[in-house]
């Protein structure tokens, strides 16, 4: 069994409407509260970096799920949401709904569309983020695959 070390630091001058830094591997950013919840609104946001980590870590597992079942693809692209819910002053991440977007090859079968759909499906369950979030945060997805036209 092998395992995987990721070390973020942080620094946060303190005070809630302060400006913080984190650094983690390639990511090297400023952190603040967003305006939608009365912050600062300089650089991202734990609510944007949930969301990040859960859409690449999504993203990645599809290709790798495509790739590995033989399935080219002409384009992939994701847009996810992030609900976060504001009840008495207590926020609570509600939903991320991952939506997305799958062009198969001119040449792809009505087989490997269906195929691709079920790999959506399935990077969704298997996604290790998704896995780490499950129970807390509710998934949704709504793929959109589609075969490029021929030329």
């Amino acid at each position: 069994m092998a395992t995987h070390l990721f070390t973020l630091q942080a620094n946060w001058p303190g005070g809630r409407n302060s400006v913080g830094e984190i650094e983690a591997g390639n990511l090297k950013t400023t952190v603040s509260i967003p305006k939608e919840m009365d912050g600062p609104n300089v650089g991202t946001n734990p609510d944007e970096m949930l969301l990040g980590a859960a859409a690449t870590c999504y993203m990645i597992t599809l290709a790798a799920l495509l790739e590995r079942a033989g399935i080219e693809t002409e384009k992939q692209a994701l847009v996810s949401e992030g609900y976060v819910d504001v009840t008495n002053g207590v926020f609570t991440y509600q939903k991320i709904i991952h939506k997305p977007t799958i062009v198969l090859m001119a040449d792809a079968t009505d087989a490997m569309r269906k195929k691709a759909q079920r790999l959506a499906e399935k990077a969704e369950e298997t996604c290790m983020i998704s896995k780490a979030i499950k129970g807390n945060v509710q998934l949704e997805l709504e793929a959109t695959i589609s075969v490029a036209e021929v030329i």
